[in-house]
């Protein structure tokens, strides 16, 4: 893979890890941004801060139809 020119300085405060992507999802990063630590890491962190509050069919309240009238109540 093709190295950037410039190195960012390591900060203290990050840790370094090595992760395997599909070379057609690194292609859409860079169009992002030269730096896919930074895209990568603002995904993760908005997906634990989501984590709490999923939203697929296993997560959602089923909402309770209405009471059905009585027959004389019937609007016909």
């Amino acid at each position: 893979m093709n190295e950037p020119a410039v190195q960012p300085h390591p900060s203290p405060d990050k840790v370094e890890v090595s992760i395997h992507l599909d070379p057609d999802l690194l292609d859409q990063i860079k169009h992002l941004t030269n730096d896919p630590s930074k895209v990568i890491e603002v995904a993760i962190r908005q997906w634990l801060r989501n984590a709490n509050s999923r939203d697929d069919d296993l997560t959602r309240n089923l909402q309770r139809n209405p009471p059905i009238p009585p027959r004389g109540e019937w609007n016909d």
